[in-house]
């Protein structure tokens, strides 16, 4: 019998698989794809964004309802502990512009092949092609091979880390939902976060537009207001702007089925200023061609533009249009392409070491539980921050002789 069982080879689980195999516990990692970590893999993809370096109280405030539930954890494997673990592998790493956090190298694998050798030496298990398939009468987990044959894995205490419902066919499917909820464990519906959203565009937008970035614009909604950019799709809207609001749009959404999204196209002037602008003669110039030069407005702005109707002719009421264009969002993206998911396991099923409380020896971690963040580290931070947790939690359990 091994001391303890992971089920999900994702940061939580190699992060909780790493701190008991440290303190002498056996450990075997199962997980259902052909090798670990896949979704830390595709993240890297784009630099791999660790975490953040602005100070821990604006830090823990990115998590916003999920706050109470995370902050003790994330005070107990704050930012600067995961940067020292990062450079105990043999990665440095360093604060980008916007005070996100990268590994120097701005890679994923590198750092991957450094953490799973680290495991090995420890001596960690790690059993490929092997799926979750619930728990036997006896607590025990129920796992199935390769080969379709299912047999339990005796262990002392299980953890599951087996992620949201993003990116499924990187390993997080959310196939697990329906063998927590036969236990009467409750799941909190999964939804996209950090998602773009659909819009009703016109023929002409989707077909000549498609693929065009908005830089450096200012997007509102319900009061908050993001700069940023965001990239037209045939679909809607996506881009680091939306990402940033995803949360409060698709509630919006959930409520009334539908919100509006303001666009600020030209956040660096005032409304006086741009009115003055829209003021001056256009002589012979279609509107079109004094927008253009006038204000350097891009095919793609002006077409957005007409998106909210028939371009105004008085100058204050296109100097309006411009800093407000009103968009409408339908849905958001489906939840197979959002960077990640917001509901899961119900905070309320777990105790303070993360152990469900109607299956003693039973813990989850990462992206099951029902918490949601922005982009910008605060993901991985979370997902790092509640594997240490639950791993401090069996700790306490085995050594209380269970």
């Amino acid at each position: 019998m091994k001391d303890v069982l992971i089920i999900g080879a994702g940061p939580a689980g190699l992060f909780a698989a790493e701190n008991l195999s440290a303190k002498g516990f056996s450990v075997s990692i199962a997980d259902r794809m052909p090798s670990p970590a896949r979704k830390f893999l595709m993240a890297g993809r784009g630099g791999l964004n660790l975490t953040h370096g602005e100070d821990l109280q604006t830090f823990l405030k990115r998590y916003r309802e999920a706050e109470p539930f995370l902050a003790p954890m994330i005070r107990a494997f704050p930012p600067e502990a995961l940067r020292d673990w990062c450079h105990g592998l043999g990665e440095q790493t360093f604060v980008g512009s916007s005070g996100r956090v990268f590994p120097v190298s701005m890679k994923a694998s590198p750092l991957l092949r450094a953490w799973l050798r680290r495991l090995e030496d420890n001596k960690v298990q790690l059993l490929s092609r092997h799926t979750w398939r619930g728990l036997a009468e006896d607590g025990s987990a129920l796992l199935e091979d390769g080969a379709g044959e299912v047999e339990p894995f005796p262990a002392r205490a299980v953890l599951l880390a087996l992620g949201g419902a993003s990116w499924p066919k990187l390993g997080s499917d959310a196939a697990w939902v329906p063998l927590l909820e036969a236990k009467d464990i409750e799941v909190h519906r999964f939804q996209p976060a950090n998602c773009g959203f659909q819009v009703a565009w016109s023929a002409h937008l989707k077909d000549r537009f498609a693929g065009k970035p908005l830089k450096r614009i200012v997007l509102s909604h319900a009061g908050r207001r993001v700069s940023g950019e965001a990239l037209l799709s045939a679909q809607g809207l996506e881009g680091g702007g939306i990402y940033a609001l995803s949360a409060e749009l698709r509630e919006t959404i959930n409520q009334n089925g539908k919100a509006e999204l303001s666009i600020d196209l030209r956040p660096s002037l005032t409304m006086e200023e741009l009115t003055k602008k829209l003021q001056k003669p256009r002589k012979k110039q279609s509107q079109a061609t004094f927008l253009k030069k006038t204000l350097k407005l891009k095919p793609e702005e002006l077409t957005l533009l007409r998106e909210a109707g028939e371009l105004p002719s008085d100058p204050d009421d296109l100097a309006r249009r411009i800093k407000a264009v009103a968009i409408c969002l339908t849905a958001p993206y489906a939840i197979g392409r959002a960077i990640s998911s917001a509901g899961g396991i119900a905070v309320t099923e777990l105790d303070d070491h993360l152990m469900l409380k109607k299956q003693p020896g039973l813990f989850a971690a990462g992206e099951m539980l029902d918490w949601e963040a922005p982009t910008g580290g605060y993901l991985l931070q979370a997902c790092f921050a509640t594997g240490h947790c639950a791993a401090a939690g069996i700790e306490t359990y085995l050594s209380e002789g269970q």
